[in-house]
């Protein structure tokens, strides 16, 4: 199979991206050295899903060195950068990815990168998961099982579990320590406002803003944000976390109070619906809104368009809407992921570790496939610790050893054990 990239000439850019990134992700440098020497994917063939920027195709190269035929394709149209996807095609990686493609055409990608019958994929939201299990299962054949990135996918992930129709093992990367507790929270919190700011060029500080969701990525969002000066405000479904920001300083309120005041409305929940037009008509005059979970549905635009009397884009990235009163809406990236649509997605460091835990739960695939179950699985303890003590080392920092008698006294020795 050929790639499907917008224009190979782009490729020059995207090589230089590529190692830009490359110097500053030093424990993937670190897991490739041996990938070269052992080659744990030898023979085997991995299927990519995840948002085609310089990251991605650093960790697709690792795998490729480790041994394995590399198909991928970007989780997000618009998150695809083409001068990256021609980079990564012109290094040997089979790439179906162009940006802005259509929904179609995203589709198409996404199963002519199955049409490989991997033996291990890489997700990031579902979607190729999604495809394995309802449309083409003959193309999961040779499927060993894989991985899952995101917090939307892993939602997916479980529910099929629970209802019995997962049917090969799919690691929850994204449940790991090392992932959640610092990719969700430091590089989401870091990225959306990247995204924001760039795209905008407006002030932060002084600003009301409401962050709608406070998992670890509302809590790195609004971190971040009261960081720069802003004054947020949080929406919650769940009581306990709605205490917990209330704690770390923040205001509550519920959507529809918020409406009334924000200056900028940021949804990370991995729901649907949480901005309605019923809020929006309530908004601000230039209220600004974006979404930084997985999918388009957090932030009803389709109803917005469909109520607006007038709409422009007001800048790269932003769409403007008029309502019948006159009043002034904006929409960034069109409501998909504003620090990857808008933005270059999380910094490197924060991907080395992520990256660093999704080819160490694929090897882990590659050699125990034999033995695990159909089913949603935990990262296992040890692969969460070693990319820890891999990002310490990285850092030059070490930490503290137990001796045997405090693990004695902690009752960590094994049974039996003097």
């Amino acid at each position: 199979m050929a790639s499907v990239i917008k224009d190979i000439n782009l490729k020059a850019s995207g090589i230089e991206k590529i190692e830009w990134v490359r110097a500053h992700m030093p424990i993937l440098d670190g897991i490739e050295k041996r990938f070269i020497e052992q080659k744990p994917f030898a023979g085997m063939k991995i299927a990519m899903s995840i948002h085609m920027e310089a990251k991605t195709a650093r960790a697709a190269l690792l795998f490729k060195a480790g041994g394995a035929e590399v198909h991928a394709t970007g989780c997000n149209p618009l998150s695809t950068q083409d001068d990256v996807a021609a980079a990564l095609s012109d290094m040997g990686v089979e790439v179906c990815a162009v940006h802005a493609a259509s929904m179609d055409e995203y589709r198409e990608h996404l199963i002519m990168t199955l049409s490989c019958r991997p033996n291990i994929i890489i997700d990031d939201g579902g979607d190729l998961t999604q495809i394995l299990l309802d449309e083409r299962p003959d193309l999961a054949r040779e499927l060993f099982g894989g991985g899952e990135e995101t917090t939307t996918g892993v939602m997916r992930l479980r529910a099929r579990a629970r209802a019995g129709h997962l049917t090969f093992p799919m690691i929850c990367v994204n449940d790991a320590k090392m992932k959640y507790l610092f990719d969700n929270r430091y590089g989401t919190g870091q990225s959306v406002l990247d995204g924001i700011m760039r795209t905008t060029n407006l002030l932060i500080a002084g600003s009301r803003v409401v962050v709608a969701g406070y998992g670890w990525c509302g809590k790195g969002a609004a971190m971040r944000l009261k960081a720069m000066g802003a004054r947020v405000t949080v929406c919650e479904v769940d009581p306990v976390k709605a205490v917990e920001a209330a704690m770390d300083g923040f205001d509550v309120a519920t959507m529809s109070e918020a409406c009334e005041y924000g200056d900028i409305f940021i949804t990370l929940t991995g729901c649907r619906d949480v901005i309605t037009i019923e809020h929006m008509r309530r908004m601000k005059d230039k209220a600004i809104m974006c979404n930084a979970g997985h999918f388009d549905v957090e932030v009803d635009v389709a109803a917005l368009r469909a109520n607006a009397a007038a709409s422009r884009g007001a800048r790269n990235n932003i769409e403007e809407f008029v309502l019948p009163d006159g009043k002034r809406l904006y929409v960034l990236a069109e409501g998909r992921l504003v620090n990857l649509a808008a933005g270059d997605g999380h910094p490197s460091e924060i991907m080395d570790i992520s990256f660093a835990l999704q080819a160490l739960c694929a090897e882990y695939m590659a050699k125990n496939h034999a033995k695990l179950k159909p089913g949603a699985i935990e990262v296992p303890a040890e692969i969460d610790e070693q990319v820890a003590l891999m990002k310490l080392k990285s850092l030059g920092m070490s930490i503290d050893r137990l001796t045997d008698e405090q693990r004695k006294y902690l009752g960590l020795c094994e049974t039996g054990e003097d």
